[in-house]
């Protein structure tokens, strides 16, 4: 058995925390790989190390140096040390980032320092050989990751070694300078090592145990996902579950790696594995889980016979692609069309985006319908059980809640509806409560 542990902010916040992750590495010999995230939030007061940094990066440009919001990092990292009673010569380390920020011109620099920092620390803590993501992870000179490539450096680096420790959240372009994924990248840092070792199992170590079927701020303490597949998290992290990034599937699903994710503060506790493969479900168990967002905006576009119009919806999508919009879904009827997009997006484009639709396509009307949710219902076993989509409808129409928007897929795997941003809460806690209970 070979496992990848990776380990979050929370996980890493602390000496205290630091030593409950060195108690889980050492308690199972086959963790031999581990990736690490910065320091995060040690309370509800604190600051997490990697926006302390880009708060650094801040300073130099307009004032040439970073003093002032280095020093909280110097303190952070010093601290930790001292309190977790290490040799490694962390002043040195801290001098040279510090002088690497205030001569670079990016601030992914700076953004990855907290990840690097934290990983020279974990190494010289379990005696690991330290392994820089910066040499492994490669990225193409347009930004795009470099996965061939990153694979081969991945297997070439990690085969010389028996246990390592690699830096979380970044990597490089060839010519050297650091190039960072989206925030919570080290996630997907993590499945990127697991492939290119080709792990057994990747654990994901954060501060929850697992994937709970509905969001806890709704839902008075909602189930735990005990087991779903990589298909099912795709659509639930996409519409809010955050637990870990949505892109962290896809290096170790080509090799078919199951993740865990477990609670560095509850190791007891099994968490939820996800799976490559297709999951059964019960009668009980036909929804795996609930998530939504809200803050969405309808634009319906009606026009008389514009289903006999070839390339009709791929002509209006042409124009939020003009203005740099994306579409979240796109349901509709003979004569209707409707276009869900963020409102975040349309931010200062929706003017345009109406003039755009009015003038070249002479629809009958364009209404745009604002504070929208959207509610995700999500399961395999879904397909398979008449009767799904009357009890959904069945506990929204019971809750009296107004259904603005209804679309599901043809693989019948989800069912998404749009409802009032007042109404999402309530809608939320009765579908839950009609499905798990």
């Amino acid at each position: 058995m070979l496992k990848v542990c990776k380990f979050g902010g929370t996980s890493m916040s602390s000496s205290i925390a630091i030593n409950k992750v060195t108690e889980i590495i050492h308690s199972d010999d086959s963790r031999r790989y581990v990736v690490v995230s910065a320091p995060g939030k040690r309370d509800n007061t604190d600051i997490k190390i990697t926006d302390t940094l880009y708060q650094c990066f801040r300073e130099m440009k307009s004032t040439g140096s970073c003093n002032e919001s280095f020093s909280l990092i110097y303190d952070r990292y010093m601290g930790i040390v001292r309190d977790l009673g290490l040799k490694i010569d962390m002043k040195t380390y801290l001098d040279n980032v510090k002088k690497g920020i205030e001569s670079s011109q990016s601030p992914d620099f700076a953004a990855s320092r907290g990840e690097y920092l934290n990983a020279l620390i974990m190494a010289e803590q379990l005696g690991y050989a330290f392994v820089d993501a910066a040499d492994v992870i490669r990225f193409n000179d347009d930004g795009t990751f470099d996965e061939d490539t990153t694979n081969d450096l991945v297997q070439e680096a990690l085969s010389k070694v028996d246990k390592a420790v690699i830096p979380g959240f970044y990597g490089s372009y060839q010519d050297g300078r650091i190039k960072t994924f989206s925030r919570g990248g080290s996630d997907i840092t993590g499945a990127i090592i697991a492939r290119g070792v080709n792990a057994d199992l990747y654990e994901n170590w954060t501060d929850v145990s697992g994937f709970l079927k509905a969001d806890p701020r709704i839902v008075n303490n909602p189930e735990r996902i005990k087991t779903l597949s990589f298909r099912e998290l795709r659509e639930l992290s996409y519409m809010g579950a955050s637990v870990l990034h949505p892109d962290a599937v896809f290096p170790v699903r080509v090799s078919g790696i199951p993740i865990n994710i477990r609670n560095t503060f509850a190791p007891q506790d099994e968490g939820t594995m996800i799976v490559p493969h297709y999951v059964e479900r019960d009668e009980k168990n036909i929804v795996t889980g609930i998530a939504g967002k809200k803050n969405f905006a309808i634009i319906l576009i009606e026009k008389s016979m514009m289903n006999s119009e070839i390339g009709f919806s791929r002509r209006v999508l042409s124009v939020f692609e003009k203005y740099g919009i994306s579409i979240e879904h796109m349901p509709s009827g003979i004569d209707t069309l409707s276009v869900v997009v963020s409102e975040e997006e349309l931010k200062n484009k929706l003017d345009n985006v109406i003039m755009d639709i009015r003038s070249q396509f002479k629809p009958n009307t364009v209404e745009v319908y604002h504070g929208i949710a959207l509610i995700a219902t999500v399961g395999h076993g879904m397909s398979r059980r008449p009767g799904t989509s009357a009890r959904l409808f069945k506990s929204i129409y019971e809750a009296d809640v107004n259904v603005r928007m209804i679309d599901q897929g043809s693989s019948e795997m989800n069912i998404i509806i749009g409802v009032e941003n007042d109404d999402y809460e309530k809608a939320l806690a009765a579908i839950y409560h009609e499905f798990i209970g």
